[in-house]
């Protein structure tokens, strides 16, 4: 069962979006500028029309009247310019501020421990990287700049229904109430509702994504009908979700409309009944009137995206909560109560890689290793061997720094891999598995990507030391070649020669090779693995061994059953030892299906 990523709080959110305003004063006081001065523009026209009221009254001539006509004219011009330049520096604004925010939360999913995300599972991490970053970028670029210069202009026309009359801005406080409740009741369940819409997202997206992932594995074991139950669980749970959000827009919606139309009908009414009192002049009847009106849009834009606001709200706590896994690799893994043990230096004997009764559990309560120590020698390749679902690309992953143990210790020049910032930690030890990205942009950029100031020689070397240069160099473009999703596209075997090329340029001294060469055809990934064998020597090796010859080749063989390693030593030995690894060997080796020739998984 995934583990969802946790979500920030509310203060948080906060607090980051005031550090998001803090970076850019100028340019908010400029949108800020522009829109309050298209609002006092916007002013004019209704204070104008309601002199011209008392004037016609009064029997002003037609010069009077084409003059102010004029004026209101010269003020809707004056706003509309204005209004185009504020809407303008609000988006540059938005857009700034945008581009920040996807920076950092990339930053942020690049910082995660791969545990983590294993944990959390895909559909949780695809569902922010996607719908959760698409609803913020709605909101940055839309829905607070909307609801600024809503904010300002109803700050003007309060401020100017005040000027004409403070008794002509007591029938908008009818409305007060009415919008206040109504407000007040959507936003102690919106976020929380919009919160569970967009988890339930994720559980439909890391089904589905499972779903296709293991197809061929569901259909082997005729799981087909339990899949789609969970597909139909999650759908019900979602549209439950989203039903909850639409029903709070379907009640505090039309209380906004009727929250617009009393101020207008009550400032009619009584500013009418104040007319005929004489507390009024007609003038100020109509001036007020037209404010009252003008008061509907920005109120109406106000409350409208008061929704948007809310669901980016509940991406932006999505997006934060991924700041808060952890520091550093399988932080969140450590043992509690486990003290940083301090750096020892490593003298002439000492080995670099060592994992000492180590124990790790997926599930509290049920361990997958028990009490293994494995102590690999320094430029040794140790191959690791057993049956499906023994322990050994759990051990892989633990030697790697990928997952910290539950106890014991895993350490690397006498260091702790879980205490190592993740960028040390891979010049020292790097995991290569099966699976693998190629990325959008050149040949050479998909290789050079783990040392940027990488020369094209090195990268040729580094593909010729995985027998990918041939094929490389035959690329329309050669290593300039564009790749990826829309380029020219690589076959599996071809992406992983581009991991494993990434691989040779890291250079780190010890490698966790688990599967890495399952995608190629036996014969060419037997070759590969002599070529990379010539290019890493000198390095710790540790394959764990799915095709038996890489365990012929290597220096000693470990045996893991039920999570514990039962046989450690060379291949001959453990051959003549007559135990588990020569039952495997002898079966392996007297297979009449050379190219299915394989340990297993």
């Amino acid at each position: 069962m995934a583990t969802a990523l946790p979500v920030a709080d509310a203060r948080q959110v906060r607090r980051y979006a005031r550090t998001l305003v803090r970076r850019h004063p100028r340019a908010l006081a400029a949108a800020l500028g522009l829109h309050a001065l298209a609002a006092a523009a916007g002013l004019a026209a209704p204070r104008l029309l309601g002199d011209l009221v008392e004037g016609i009254a009064r029997g002003v001539g037609q010069s009077t009247v084409d003059r102010v006509a004029l004026l209101i004219g010269g003020f809707v011009l004056a706003q509309s310019v204005l209004v185009r330049f504020a809407h303008l520096a609000s988006a540059r604004l938005g857009e700034r501020v945008l581009a920040e925010l996807r920076e950092e939360f990339v930053d942020r999913i690049l910082d995660l421990p791969l545990a983590t995300v294993e944990r959390a599972g895909t559909g949780d991490l695809l569902t922010r990287t996607s719908r959760d970053v698409s609803a913020l970028s709605r909101t940055v670029r839309l829905a607070v700049p909307e609801t600024l210069i809503a904010v300002v202009t109803t700050g003007f026309v309060i401020g100017a229904l005040l000027l004409i009359g403070p008794l002509l801005a007591l029938p908008c406080l009818l409305a007060v109430p009415l919008l206040w409740a109504g407000t007040r009741w959507y936003l102690r369940r919106a976020p929380a509702g919009y919160l569970r819409e967009n988890a339930a997202y994720s559980d439909i997206t890391d089904g589905i994504s499972e779903t296709v992932e293991g197809s061929r594995t569901t259909e082997a074991l005729r799981q087909q009908a339990r899949r789609r139950a969970r597909t139909d669980v999650d759908v019900r749970r979602s549209y439950a979700a989203e039903r909850y959000t639409l029903n709070l827009r379907t009640v505090f919606f039309p209380v906004a409309e009727i929250g617009y139309v009393v101020p207008v009908v009550a400032t009619l009414l009584i500013g009418g009944w104040f007319y005929l009192r004489g507390w009024v002049s007609l003038g100020q009847v109509t001036a007020a009137t037209l404010y009252v009106q003008q008061l509907v849009d920005p109120v109406d834009r106000l409350l409208s995206w008061l929704d948007e606001l809310q669901v980016g709200g509940a991406s932006m706590a999505r997006l934060l909560g991924v700041a808060r896994t952890g520091d550093g690799p399988a932080a969140d893994a450590r043992p509690a109560g486990t003290e940083p043990s301090p750096a020892a230096s490593v003298d002439g004997g000492a080995e670099q890689l060592a994992a000492r009764d180590v124990r790790y559990a997926y599930r509290t309560g049920r361990d997958v290793l028990h009490g293994v120590t494995l102590v690999p020698r320094p430029g040794e390749k140790l191959a690791m061997v057993g049956p499906s679902g023994a322990g050994k690309s759990t051990l892989g992953r633990l030697l790697a720094g990928v997952h910290a143990p539950r106890s014991g210790s895993v350490t690397v020049d006498g260091r702790r891999l879980d205490e190592l910032p993740l960028d040390e930690l891979r010049s020292h030890v790097a995991l290569v598995t099966q699976e693998h990205h190629v990325f959008i942009g050149s040949l050479r950029e998909n290789v050079a990507m783990v040392r940027p100031g990488a020369d094209p020689a090195q990268v040729r070397a580094a593909l010729a030391a995985v027998a990918a240069l041939d094929w490389a160099d035959a690329l329309p473009d050669g290593l300039e070649t564009v790749v990826g999703a829309g380029g020219h596209p690589l076959s599996p075997a071809q992406s992983q020669q581009v991991a494993l090329a990434r691989l040779v340029l890291a250079d780190p001294h010890t490698l966790v090779l688990d599967e890495a060469t399952s995608l190629i055809d036996p014969r060419a990934a037997r070759e590969l693995e002599r070529s990379l064998a010539a290019v890493l020597a000198g390095r710790t090796v540790i394959a764990i061994a799915h095709r038996l010859f890489s365990a012929h080749d290597a220096d000693r063989v470990a045996v893991v059953e039920d999570g514990r390693i039962t046989e450690l030593g060379p291949h001959d030995e453990l051959v003549a030892a007559g135990g588990s690894y020569a039952a495997l060997w002898h079966s392996w080796h007297h297979s009449d299906a050379p190219g299915d020739r394989s340990a297993t998984s």
